[in-house]
């Protein structure tokens, strides 16, 4: 199977973040989207970040209608501070039949030749890239690279911090969510 990996802190996971999976899953020679959630970092602080196991239900929630989406609690039980190329390696040795490949928005193929073992990374999977929009110039230095695949995806301008502070604000933030996610954050009250 050919799953690709979508990292993030999921924080709240958004209607954005689904159409764009969606598209790659439905658009691409992926079989399906594995949407990894990254755990909170013990070393830094950051009361905004719900905790791992809430935010995974959320993605459970969002994708459960979706065959070709599906949570990901992996890097839950690796050392922690989490390197992408670790969590490949341990992925590979778990999944010795499947083959990973990496879905990233442009934004950060920008900085990824300063991500740990980013060689390694390339020599071994390849990379999905869905449009952001940008201030910066966009990256050239992996442009003719054969393993770096960009993707005419929609561009989403939804973002995680606007949804979490517009529910702050008391904001009806409702059509941003899966209705799923909308209830549980609700009902839970969170980032009230």
């Amino acid at each position: 199977m050919h799953i690709g990996l979508y990292f993030g802190s999921f924080n709240p996971i958004h209607i954005g973040h689904l159409i764009i999976a969606n598209h790659i899953a439905e658009h691409s020679d992926l079989d399906e989207i594995w949407f990894v959630v990254t755990p909170h970092n013990p070393f830094k602080k950051k009361s905004s970040l719900l905790d791992n196991y809430e935010r995974l239900e959320m993605v459970r929630l969002a994708t459960e209608d979706y065959s070709k989406l599906r949570p990901s609690a992996i890097e839950f039980k690796l050392p922690q501070p989490n390197y992408t190329v670790h969590t490949l390696a341990h992925l590979q040795e778990k999944y010795p039949k499947h083959d990973f490949a990496l879905i990233m928005g442009e934004d950060n193929l920008k900085s990824f030749h300063k991500w740990k073992n980013y060689e390694l990374i390339l020599e071994h999977h390849h990379i999905y890239v869905y449009p952001r929009i940008s201030n910066q110039a966009p990256a050239t230095q992996f442009d003719a690279h054969d393993k770096i695949h960009p993707v005419d995806a929609p561009v989403m301008q939804l973002s995680s911090t606007h949804i979490r502070q517009a529910i702050k604000e008391g904001k009806n933030i409702k059509p941003m969510l899966p209705e799923a996610v909308w209830s549980y954050i609700d009902d839970m009250n969170f980032y009230t």
